[in-house]
């Protein structure tokens, strides 16, 4: 008899996700079986899959199981593992509180890049998802990316995962973004990096697209946003750590905008919607065949 899989699908600022209920950290999710299910044409469709799984009982995340019950155990599209997903977070948080593991208010989520604090505001309020981000590092070297015959600086910023941020006169300029733009020098990004593209809108308010490391050019990046508000604020002379105030910095992307904060403590904030559209079932056969 067939076994059916419980799966949901969700958006952050249009940045989408296959999502996968699996408490007990049952389900083998190969990297061909993530890439079969979310291909746009042959499968559910997404930028990654959030496989949801009690910390405890995934050898990742046990160590963390006291601090988060419950382990964000993403994947990129190509079924590559990835650090973290700011996206992905929030729309983590809203599954858990849709399906009653969580309630308004405060939450920890435990991921690759380590346990993040979630806060899902009041449905009066918005109803808005805010998670902690941790701190951005600022690796020292140069570093540029190029699309075409145009090469620019970046910034290189980590943030549990990493980025190439570049200022640039017209996001058309960053072309379609379907591969990788080439960057150098290759050692400052071993594992591949998630490159943004950035215009300014007005004080403290940037455009950008951005080409995620493993999906190709996607709606929308929360850990990209993050990495743009903290370069964008350095290019503007502004560091909290300095100046002892916040900055907050708009980021509008192709998929929706998110509200980036960066404090005194070098601890970054970012705001933004999170929305489940759909749930239903799939077949194991139909895994199994998709990702032989």
């Amino acid at each position: 008899m067939s076994t059916r899989i419980a799966f949901l699908k969700g958006h952050g600022t249009e940045n989408d996700f296959v999502i996968i209920p699996d408490s007990d950290n049952a389900i083998e999710l190969s990297p061909a079986a993530v890439a079969a299910l979310c291909d746009r044409r042959a499968g559910i469709g997404g930028d990654g899959l959030l496989h949801v799984v009690r910390s405890a009982v995934h050898p990742e995340a046990s160590h963390l199981a006291d601090r988060a019950e419950w382990f964000m155990d993403y994947r990129n599209g190509d079924g590559s593992i990835a650090e973290m997903c700011g996206n992905g977070v929030r729309v983590f948080a809203r599954y858990l509180q849709r399906a009653g593991h969580a309630v308004e208010g405060d939450l920890a989520v435990a991921t690759r890049g380590g346990v993040k604090t979630v806060h899902i505001a009041k449905a009066e309020s918005g109803g808005e998802i805010t998670v902690g981000m941790g701190r951005a590092s600022l690796p020292e070297g140069d570093v540029t990316v190029s699309v075409g015959d145009h090469r620019w600086p970046a910034r290189n910023v980590n943030m549990g995962n990493p980025h190439a941020v570049a200022f640039i006169d017209d996001l058309s300029e960053a072309g379609n973004l379907y591969e990788a733009p080439p960057f150098s020098p290759a050692s400052a990004y071993p594992d591949g990096v998630n490159v943004e593209f950035v215009v300014p809108r007005g004080p403290q308010h940037v455009a950008m697209r951005v080409h995620e490391r493993g999906a190709g050019e996607t709606r929308s990046c929360g850990t990209g946003a993050c990495a743009v508000a903290v370069a964008a604020a350095r290019k503007d002379g502004l560091d909290p750590a300095v100046t002892g105030s916040p900055a907050t910095y708009t980021v509008d992307l192709p998929g929706g905008r998110l509200v980036i904060t960066e404090r005194p403590d070098g601890e970054i904030e970012m705001t933004g919607g999170a929305v489940i559209v759909a749930e239903g079932e799939i077949a194991s056969e139909w895994l199994e065949t998709a990702s032989a």
